[in-house]
């Protein structure tokens, strides 16, 4: 990728998730699901009172606040978001939890903002998947740990494994809406092969990454809270849909809940299995 496209992409990105901040901040259903994930990496992290923990691409910031309790006292959490709308997500979610020891600023995954060596930990959940340069933010996440300070982040598993998210985009391109992404492009399961994804960390300098399995199953009372859950997190389905005429619209919803359908029960209330993949490092 050239560096003008590289920097085209940041761009888009930014903007596709300035756009779905609202929506990401108001997604129960999805943060309920992905709490075992939230919850395998605190205790991962294994924070201790006093330190100093960065969260990375925190969204409205739920992995860091399970941790920010357990570094009290005279410990901070750093929530960073290259969204400002994130941010701002963040800040409210923190102020209504009551949570003090929370700093909440915009940071970019490749260009973190604080001092070599400096930082006890750092959590990232569904960021560096999404980052156009993976490596790049594995070293700066690298940077500004102490030695032995500890990465724990998560990376969604094969679409096979998660057709709550892999579908719509599966079913978008079979219908010609979206083409295939270039080979290494960001996306949800851009690291989803282990073999590379412990490749990547090793080669920003950590040690000794362990990977393991997380399951999750995303619950909603129908289809079509289902559709509306996805239609308003989703910064690529967003795009898509938008731009389709009503007929079209129609095709491609019916061809994505047909996916999703054997997932609901007879009353029509939708679980659909998710895997995601957990991995801590020392740095």
């Amino acid at each position: 990728m050239q560096p003008s496209d590289a920097e085209k992409l940041r761009a888009e990105t930014r903007e596709a998730w300035e756009a779905a901040a609202e929506g990401w901040e108001k997604a129960e259903p999805f943060y309920e699901a992905t709490l075992p994930v939230a919850r395998w990496m605190v205790v991962r992290l294994e924070p201790q009172p006093g330190q100093t923990v960065l969260e990375l691409a925190a969204g409205r910031g739920d992995v860091g606040f399970l941790a920010a309790e357990l570094l009290e006292p005279g410990g901070t959490l750093i929530s960073t978001d290259g969204a400002e709308g994130m941010v701002a997500a963040a800040q409210r979610r923190a102020e209504e939890l009551g949570i003090t020891n929370v700093v909440c600023r915009q940071m970019e995954l490749e260009w973190i903002d604080e001092r070599t060596a400096t930082l006890d930990g750092v959590l990232c959940r569904f960021g560096f998947m999404l980052a156009v340069d993976p490596e790049a933010a594995l070293r700066e996440a690298r940077r500004v740990l102490k030695p032995g300070g500890r990465l724990v982040m998560a990376v969604w598993d094969r679409p096979e494994r998660n057709l709550w998210l892999s579908a719509p985009v599966e079913e978008a391109r079979k219908a010609g809406h979206m083409e295939e992404p270039p080979p290494g492009a960001p996306g949800p399961f851009s690291l989803s092969d282990v073999e590379r994804l412990v490749d990547l960390v090793e080669s920003a300098g950590f040690y000794d990454p362990q990977v393991e399995p997380i399951d999750i199953a995303l619950r909603l009372e129908s289809l079509d809270a289902m559709w509306e859950l996805m239609r308003s997190m989703s910064t690529t389905m967003r795009t898509v849909l938008d731009r389709l005429k009503p007929a079209e619209h129609y095709r491609l919803r019916d061809a994505i809940e047909e996916r999703w359908k054997p997932f609901a029960d007879e009353d029509g209330r939708v679980a659909i299995p998710g895997r995601a993949l957990g991995l801590v490092a020392e740095a």
